[in-house]
């Protein structure tokens, strides 16, 4: 662990928490190309350390955007009790089905509400009104959010935000604040089961999670002083960023030579 490498993690804790912040997802976006690239570890290290990284960043910028009034508690624990049913069913079905044309599809579906979002400006102050439908549907948000994040190692935040934002009727802020807190025990879960299975360094852990979650306050504030429209256009951009980085990973896993004839298959992705 010389200089180097530890200037570049507090980099990537920085660059990730300020995203998470401003735009309510885990930061995964942008911190696992940088920890492979900069921080110069493996795939599956890399997703391990940007889901620890994401505990601090979710409280942290939960907190700040609750402080400030923009959380919805109950929508939140709906959400994140969905997304944690959902992620054991997302690891499931990758080990069951062929999700080659599964990955193409939800690609279309990002790209779709990108497009929305570019169009849509969230009224500021909008809130999430309650029926027993809305409550359903949240909870089914949460699954959707879960199960895509057990296929394809996507953030839940990038489908959370807008969703609550096009169908339940919340603003951005709230979406965002909300987001976060429904993150939370989905990445509390999961970076517990990396520490197990031992893929989870907990000093790299640290770098990147500690300058994450400073910087994810700082991008909340940012959050808060950007006008609806701007906060939108530019988390349209993200979710364009998010699908792109589907689309490669899609390509290369095409691309992976089969099974030689012993049966040894070439080593996975992630």
């Amino acid at each position: 662990m010389n200089p180097r490498r530890i200037s570049a993690l507090l980099v990537v804790g920085i660059l990730g928490g300020v995203l998470s912040g401003m735009f309510g997802v885990g930061g995964g976006i942008i911190m696992v190309p940088l920890l492979l690239t900069l921080g110069r570890i493996d795939q599956r290290q890399a997703a391990a350390t940007s889901l620890a990284a994401v505990v601090p960043t979710s409280v942290v910028g939960a907190v700040a955007y609750g402080l400030a009034g923009h959380v919805d508690v109950i929508a939140g624990l709906v959400v994140a009790a969905g997304g944690v049913a959902g992620s054991l069913i997302g690891t499931r079905l990758l080990r069951a089905l062929p999700v080659g044309w599964l990955r193409w599809l939800f690609i279309a579906l990002l790209l779709l509400v990108a497009a929305r979002l570019f169009f849509e400006v969230p009224e500021r102050g909008a809130a999430i009104a309650y029926t027993w439908y809305s409550i359903v549907g949240l909870l089914v948000l949460g699954l959707v959010m879960g199960i895509a994040s057990g296929l394809f190692g996507i953030g839940g935040g990038v489908i959370v935000v807008p969703v609550l934002v096009a169908v339940f009727g919340a603003s951005d802020l709230l979406a965002k604040g909300t987001s976060l807190l429904a993150l939370l025990p989905a990445a509390v879960i999961g970076s517990t089961a990396n520490v197990r299975a031992h893929l989870l360094w907990v000093r790299t852990a640290l770098l990147v999670g500690i300058p994450a979650a400073l910087a994810s306050f700082g991008g909340s504030a940012l959050a808060l002083l950007l006008s609806p429209q701007t906060s939108t256009i530019l988390f349209a951009i993200l979710i364009l960023a998010a699908a792109a980085q589907m689309v490669v990973r899609a390509v290369r896993r095409q691309r992976t030579p089969p099974a030689d004839a012993d049966g040894i298959a070439a080593p996975a992705e992630d």
